[in-house]
């Protein structure tokens, strides 16, 4: 199986599109999603009408090596925002899964911890 995350030089043309556009103005995913959330591809190989390069596919793409939102974000050089919002879609369409990473009980040290971990990935990209 081939590096979902891609080589070096192989990215695909970037889109002058506005992220607004993307999001019909939206800013707020359709689900809860935080941003160190992990993402997972359910239904990559599904037939999509999308044109080349579109973000979700990109994002699918990202997903089979079960990214958080945030390192999806970097990794397409796209707003956070906008990828989140694109990223619900993608979960109410049933192509997305969204792994929980803390709890409701979780304590404060767990979440500085998470954002420690999340932000050490990020820097690492």
């Amino acid at each position: 199986m081939s590096n979902p995350l891609g080589g070096g030089g192989n990215r695909p043309p970037t889109t002058r599109v506005r992220p607004y556009a993307l999001t019909s103005g939206r800013t707020e995913p359709a689900v809860e999603l935080p941003l160190e959330a992990v993402v997972e591809t359910l239904s990559y190989t599904a037939h999509f009408d999308w044109p080349a390069g579109d973000v979700r596919t990109e994002i699918l793409r990202l997903g089979t090596a079960r990214l958080s939102v945030a390192e999806i974000a970097a990794h397409l050089g796209r707003p956070l925002g906008m990828v989140r919002v694109v990223i619900g879609d993608l979960v109410v369409a049933g192509t997305l899964r969204v792994h929980s990473t803390l709890s409701d009980q979780a304590t404060f040290d767990e979440r500085r911890s998470l954002m420690e971990r999340t932000l050490h990935g990020l820097r690492a990209l």
